[in-house]
């Protein structure tokens, strides 16, 4: 456990240096953007938090090289697509609905771009996490839920630290073992609290290249630890969550359950904003 406790506090000081060096100088406006109430704000939050998570998963201690070598791609694949989309993709194209479409009429979106991009990464990590484990039905599961939380991830980044708590969150039980999945987010999780003070302050946002790779350091910790069953219902769960969030809105469902409500605007220094 102390050798865990050391890995956290590398993840969250990598994370930390980096979005100081990245919101330093001239390289700050290449991360600004503007958000709705007119503030500037940065996405190097992003960026930060996945370089602590690389840092994190690099110095876990107790994790088999082919799973410490699944975290790495995932996590830094999921990252590069998803700065892709940050810096270069049409905010006016939202959603799996949205980028379908505009492939349909000859667009290739960014977002499309990151979608294929992060199911491939999600397949080669998929099989490195399983590696010995289950031949290519499972290699291809664990892709899929790689894939599969990668992108859900960014599904919650539409509020304040939202995304960060769903996270913690969901990495809650694992973080509590032993076992190969705690080691795997520890670091994650070390590195997206470390900067969820500037989240919450609406200082900073996840954007896609956090978001991702955030979702994609739970899709490796529970392609690693789950036997095939459980990893077809959390397949099976990312999928309906999905599906379901193309037709109604997380945030309205958050702002209608008084408990949901209470644990989102938790921390929050402004009040909500719009729904993007």
């Amino acid at each position: 456990m102390l050798k865990r406790i050391v890995s956290a506090a590398i993840a969250a000081g990598v994370s930390r240096r980096a979005y100081d060096a990245l919101t330093a100088g001239e390289r700050a406006a290449r991360w600004q953007r503007t958000n709705h109430r007119g503030d500037v704000v940065t996405l190097a939050q992003g960026p930060a938090v996945s370089l602590g998570s690389l840092a994190g998963v690099a110095t876990a201690p107790g994790l088999p090289g082919s799973v410490r070598l699944a975290s790495g791609f995932a996590i830094g694949g999921a990252a590069a697509l998803g700065m892709v989309d940050d810096l270069a993709g049409a905010t006016e194209v939202k959603g799996l609905r949205g980028h379908l479409g505009a492939l349909r009429r000859g667009e290739v979106t960014t977002g499309t771009i990151k979608l294929v991009g992060l199911g491939a990464t999600g397949l080669v990590a998929g099989a490195m996490a399983r590696r010995g484990r289950g031949g290519v039905v499972d290699a291809v599961l664990s892709g899929a839920v790689i894939a599969g939380s990668a992108n859900l991830a960014n599904l919650f980044d539409l509020r304040p630290g939202r995304a960060t708590k769903v996270f913690v969150a969901a990495s809650g039980v694992p973080l509590l073992t032993t076992g190969v999945g705690g080691a795997v987010v520890t670091g994650p999780v070390a590195a997206a609290t470390a900067l969820l003070p500037q989240d919450l302050a609406e200082q900073s946002m996840l954007g896609d290249t956090g978001a991702n790779a955030l979702g994609a350091a739970w899709g490796v910790c529970v392609a690693a630890s789950l036997r095939r069953p459980a990893l077809a219902a959390t397949l099976l769960g990312l999928v309906g969550l999905t599906v379901v969030s193309e037709r109604v809105s997380f945030s309205d469902v958050i702002e209608r359950t008084p408990v949901l409500r209470a644990l989102d605007e938790l921390g929050r220094l402004t009040s909500p904003p719009e729904e993007a």
